[in-house]
């Protein structure tokens, strides 16, 4: 070998070397959200390149980020630096694989989110980063038929039902609008909102006597509703034609009807039960696995994905909403800042009762969701006994929740093992 090629090995060693020193340098930011390539470009150039330290965004399905985390976790040492999933993803973890975050001095602006981020300890596990969620949306023209005394932003199920009601008779026909179509997102409402807000739970309770009370009250809500919701999918379409004046469904599904005639709309939390403002976030959180290679740069990158700043930045890139109180820019979409609004009044409320997306249900979450479905069908459309169709449903979910072997999640309350349907 000549000097000359002794001297390019050897440069490129170098180089090699400090390639491999650079990576080392930025920190593995192992991620199961903003997978799509244009999210994860926008997380990587708008979100993370104002992050001093470098971060390597690396986005991956479920299966194989746990699969890589696990083997780090086992080996007792690793290169992932800090975590991003959905709550389900980390309650289905041991706590003790988490570096405890609650000195880091920054949470979000919800304090049932901090909760939730404890994973049943006292101390926080992860921090909650961004949320989506469902929401109640309405022409304005509704609001004079509001009962009176409501407040939009704190109404219960009752005065829902009576603003409907006034709705429907000033109308000639009712006004309210459900997602009840097949590609519907009906099984949310019920998960999510009707029975966190009547039973304070979703698989224990299904069956009891909250449950029926919570049923007898949809059934009424069902007078005042557009029979055509069978139909019906997206109800920004609904909102648009006026065949609705008063909807529910997930904000990504209102937000035509915002961007197109953003002064004709308001949005709004949805409403209260006897426990509490039930709602399901989609709620997103970064952690700091045990075997992190650098703690102090990972907490520094959990530190900056709270600043204001960057949680607008990762609006923009992800279309999930703050978890901080924060002023929306100007120049968001009318859509983004009429649902960022309500999402922020909503999982911020005194009463408010999250019911998680269900976790651990693995290939059975489809039969899970047909579960809720089939109840709805039967009771309100096909009008059969209430305490009839709960017990016959009752069984279903108890097969799945113990061929899962799935716990509890929230609002039900922890189980070892398999949720009980009680």
């Amino acid at each position: 070998m000549n000097y000359f090629s002794k001297f390019l090995g050897a440069a490129s060693a170098v180089a090699l070397s400090c390639a491999a020193v650079a990576a080392q340098a930025e920190t593995l930011f192992w991620s199961t959200q903003a997978k799509p390539v244009e999210e994860a470009q926008a997380m990587r150039e708008q979100v993370l390149s104002g992050f001093g330290g470098g971060v390597d965004y690396q986005p991956n399905d479920g299966g194989p980020w746990l699969t890589r985390l696990q083997a780090e976790l086992q080996a007792g040492s690793g290169s992932i630096g800090v975590l991003g999933a959905l709550h389900g993803d980390f309650s289905a973890m041991d706590p003790a694989d988490l570096v405890d975050l609650s000195d880091l001095g920054v949470a979000s602006a919800s304090d049932t989110f901090n909760g939730l981020a404890k994973l049943g300890t006292d101390s926080l596990q992860y921090i909650p980063w961004m949320q989506a969620s469902y929401i109640m949306a309405a022409n304005k023209e509704a609001l004079q038929y509001l009962p009176e005394g409501a407040d939009i932003n704190a109404l219960t199920y009752d005065q829902l039902i009576a603003w409907a009601a006034n709705a429907h008779e000033a109308a000639g026909e009712p006004k309210f609008g459900f997602p009840a179509g097949p590609k519907g997102l009906k099984h949310r409402f019920f998960q999510g909102y009707l029975y966190p807000s009547y039973t304070d739970g979703v698989v224990r309770t299904f069956a009891s006597p909250e449950a029926v009370t919570a049923w007898t009250k949809f059934k009424e809500l069902w007078t005042h509703t557009n029979p055509s919701s069978t139909n019906f999918s997206f109800m920004q379409e609904q909102l648009l034609s006026g065949d609705a004046w008063i909807v529910f469904d997930h904000t990504s599904r209102l937000a035509q009807a915002f961007n197109e005639r953003p002064d004709d709309f308001v949005a709004f939390p949805a409403p209260a039960g006897p426990t509490g403002r039930g709602f399901m976030p989609v709620l997103a959180g970064v952690a700091i696995p045990k075997t992190s290679p650098d703690m102090d740069a990972a907490k520094e990158l959990v530190a900056y994905m709270l600043k204001p700043e960057t949680q607008i930045a990762t609006l923009r890139a992800t279309n999930f909403f703050p978890v901080v109180d924060v002023a929306l820019p100007d120049d968001l979409p009318p859509s983004v800042k009429a649902a960022g609004d309500a999402v922020a009044k909503m999982s911020g409320s005194a009463d408010a009762n999250p019911g998680l997306l269900p976790a651990g249900l693995g290939d059975k979450g489809g039969d899970f969701n047909r579960v809720f479905v089939d109840t709805f069908e039967r009771i309100v459309l096909a009008n059969q006994p209430i305490e009839q169709v709960l017990e016959d449903q009752k069984g279903r979910l108890a097969a799945i929740m113990q061929e899962t072997g799935a716990p509890c999640w929230a609002p039900d309350a922890p189980s070892e093992g398999a949720c009980p349907v009680e």
